[in-house]
């Protein structure tokens, strides 16, 4: 299959790629690593009039840290998310995770960025933004706006953008002190679409109870799916039987559809068993006291 025809443009300036973006809106999709947006032209199920390549935009790739969060650019290549030693020492569950998207020649072309503006509800760069409690800042020519990541997510493929908007930066904040972090998923192979993946992060106080904790779903729902139940950890000890009952309560409280990965019975199953698992994981860690904020 080969893309219906198109205007491509190139601009070499922020301010140029929004002015095309404002002209254009919904006849303009943005190029960032296209690892998503190539595939979906190619079959047509995505037909822009114009596109607008982002590549050649100084500023808009790099990580860096400021006033206690992270900041990493919307262009930046998700592969250095594996390597960056502010990513690992702040940031580590996006280290731990983003091994599982995909494939390195994926990861070597595919940026942070362009997955969470794909709003893929089966990738793994939406559950950990919401995990994180990143925000996201987006720009046009009318100015910026910062969003949170849980309210950045809308439904399958669609997200707050506007359409003459383009997401550029994302801030992730420090984690508190005691702070534990997991990521497990489950794919038939690995690189293939999970059938079902979690990140979570648990914080214990003093006292040695926890304090918070979130529990975030990937290929759950028709975006990154929170869970009410992590409240329950909310001021009780860890341990298994605490993690046994979260666990449970995921599987009375998801209701996902089958698809042909996996059907909704096994994907609740799938939710348990990596609900226990991910949570005996950040606990330890949380224990260790292992997150510098």
């Amino acid at each position: 299959m080969k893309p219906a025809p198109f205007e491509y443009l190139a601009p070499d300036s922020l301010p140029a790629a929004l002015a095309v973006l404002a002209e254009r809106g919904y006849d303009a999709k943005l190029l960032a690593g296209g690892q998503s947006l190539i595939p979906v032209m190619n079959f047509r199920l995505a037909q822009p009039a114009v596109l607008i390549d982002l590549n050649r935009i100084p500023g808009l790739s790099g990580i860096a840290r400021e006033g206690g969060e992270l900041r990493i650019g919307t262009m930046t290549r998700q592969r250095r998310l594996e390597d960056d030693p502010l990513i690992a020492r702040h940031a580590p569950l996006l280290r731990e995770a983003v091994p599982f998207i995909a494939h390195p020649q994926i990861r070597n072309r595919g940026t942070v960025g362009g997955s969470l503006a794909h709003a893929d509800p089966a990738a793994e760069l939406p559950a950990l933004a919401v995990a994180l409690e990143a925000r996201l800042r987006l720009q046009s020519v009318r100015g910026e706006r910062w969003v949170e990541a849980s309210d950045f997510f809308q439904g399958l493929f669609s997200t707050a953008l506007e359409p003459d908007e383009m997401l550029t930066e994302i801030a992730v904040p420090a984690a508190p002190a005691r702070s534990g972090w997991a990521f497990l998923e489950v794919a038939r192979r690995h690189g293939d679409y999970a059938q079902m993946g979690v990140a979570a992060r648990l914080t214990l106080g003093d006292d040695g109870r926890c304090a918070g904790a979130r529990l975030v779903f990937l290929s759950a729902a028709e975006k990154p799916w929170s869970a009410s139940a992590a409240e329950r950890l909310r001021g009780e000890e860890p341990g298994e039987a605490l993690f046994a009952a979260v666990a449970d309560a995921v599987h009375a409280e998801l209701s996902p559809s089958g698809d042909v990965h996996a059907s909704a019975d096994y994907k609740r199953h799938l939710a348990r068993v990596l609900t226990r698992r991910v949570l005996r994981a950040a606990a330890a860690r949380a224990e260790e006291g292992a997150v510098s904020a």
